[in-house]
């Protein structure tokens, strides 16, 4: 029960201290604490955008495909393969 209390009360001393910095209008102590929110909100931008992006691209990936709408025919001896033929490794 005490510990109850105290963690009361140090969420309401948290509390006031807080309200008492907005009504101030001093968020910040020092120039440092002004940098690292700064980057920190540079930082949260990031990684919304790259999830934004990630989401638009599961999205629409089926719809906005830019490969050929009919495969590519292969002739009978070859296999489908990818890439380039490195000739300096050939003996």
């Amino acid at each position: 029960m005490d510990l109850a209390k105290d963690l009361e009360k140090e969420l309401e001393a948290t509390a006031q201290e807080v309200l008492g910095k907005l009504r101030s209008g001093e968020l910040f102590q020092s120039n440092w604490d002004t940098a690292a929110f700064i980057i920190f909100l540079i930082f949260l931008g990031t990684v919304l955008l790259l999830l934004l992006l990630v989401c638009l691209h599961c999205c629409c990936h089926s719809c906005c495909s830019r490969r050929a709408s009919r495969p590519r025919k292969v002739s009978p001896g070859q296999e489908h393969r990818r890439g380039v033929d490195n000739l300096a490794l050939e003996p």
